[in-house]
């Protein structure tokens, strides 16, 4: 479309001066400028509210033992892929082999304790006590089991890694995290970002609207999103309600940090959309304009900029009504009052 435009404005160009008008003041006559025009119709578009965000991951995690001990060993580096259930780290076994044993001599009297009881031929406070022992040996095994090997609780990434092979696992704070910890890992698909909405859009957005993510990395590409939470509450000093919104990121081009612009498309709204070349921009500053036809002659109307859609886009003003003549070829030399000759 713009292309054709060009060409035209050239055509016109040949014809600027076949074609004149006389001025009623000064009875000279007024050159006509040759134009094209374009009949405004409404359009049916997305209705859109426009936010800017920060990526996060949807999941993130500091591993650390609740125990002190050596580092066996630490399967896996920074940016390291990772699968749910793959062995991270493995602390040294030296307790948990020694509270094994201790289990197995406790699970030997417990059974015996057991057959006692069974006849009658053992204390209560006898019973209870073997009782006590064994399951507290044994919760202490599966405790030393849980912190001695620690695996991928779901697919992400590694993010951090704050010790070595070796080293001693103290629980001192260490690497700037939350809490002491070994490593970091992530959970980068999908990512999530939280939005705080003017709540006059508390109505308008749900649980499933959807969204459209835009990232300056990223400007020829868009990433499609849904909202996962509403906040049920509207914060009485920002009069603002906050929302949760997930992006698939299977190809993990999107990174935590990020930041970008969501558009969540709450329905549909007539508008109109017109070809940007059509819209002037007054020299020294950022305000834009627009020449219609009006009974011949040029009327210049200020506009503002909403949505671009490749080549068009949205003008906002209250002085355009569909049906006007939107002057698209030949608006550069016209000033307002301007004669037109209008072609095909």
């Amino acid at each position: 479309m713009v292309k054709n435009l060009i060409l035209s404005i050239i055509a016109l160009a040949i014809l600027a001066g076949c074609s004149g008008k006389k001025d009623k003041t000064t009875g000279e006559t007024v050159e006509a400028v040759p134009v094209k025009v374009q009949k405004l119709e409404k359009t049916d578009i997305a209705k859109t509210l426009d936010y800017t965000a920060n990526l996060q991951a949807d999941k993130q995690v500091y591993y650390a033992p609740a125990a002190t001990g050596r580092i066996e060993k630490i399967y896996v580096e920074v940016g390291d892929r990772i699968k749910k259930g793959q062995l991270l780290v493995e602390m040294d076994r030296t307790q948990l082999v020694q509270a094994e044993v201790q289990l197995k001599n406790l699970e030997t009297e417990y059974n015996r304790a057991v057959q006692l009881n069974e006849t009658g031929s053992i204390s209560k406070q006898a019973y209870d006590a073997a009782v006590t022992q064994y399951e507290v040996a044994k919760a202490n095994v599966d405790f030393l089991k849980e912190n001695t090997k620690m695996l991928a609780p779901f697919d992400g990434i590694v993010t951090g890694k704050y010790f070595e092979n070796g080293e001693l696992y103290t629980g001192a704070a260490f690497g700037g995290a939350s809490k002491p910890s070994i490593i970091a890992i992530e959970k980068i698909n999908p990512l999530k970002a939280y939005v705080n909405l003017a709540e006059q859009y508390y109505l308008a957005i749900q649980k499933g609207t959807k969204i459209q993510l835009k990232s300056n990395i990223f400007p020829d590409k868009t990433f499609d999103g849904t909202v996962s939470i509403v906040y049920p509450t509207i914060d009485p000093a920002s009069r603002t309600f906050t929302v949760e919104v997930k992006i698939p990121n299977s190809d993990e081009s999107l990174r935590p940090g990020m930041y970008g612009t969501i558009d969540f498309f709450i329905g549909n709204t007539e508008t109109m959309v017109v070809p940007a070349i059509a819209v002037l921009k007054l020299q020294g500053s950022n305000d834009r304009y627009v020449f219609l036809n009006k009974d011949g002659k040029a009327k210049r109307v200020a506009v503002k900029l909403g949505r671009r859609f490749e080549d068009q886009v949205e003008l906002i003003s209250d002085e355009i009504r569909e049906g006007d003549e939107l002057i698209v070829v030949g608006q550069g030399r016209l000033v307002d009052g301007s004669p037109l000759s209008i072609t095909k």
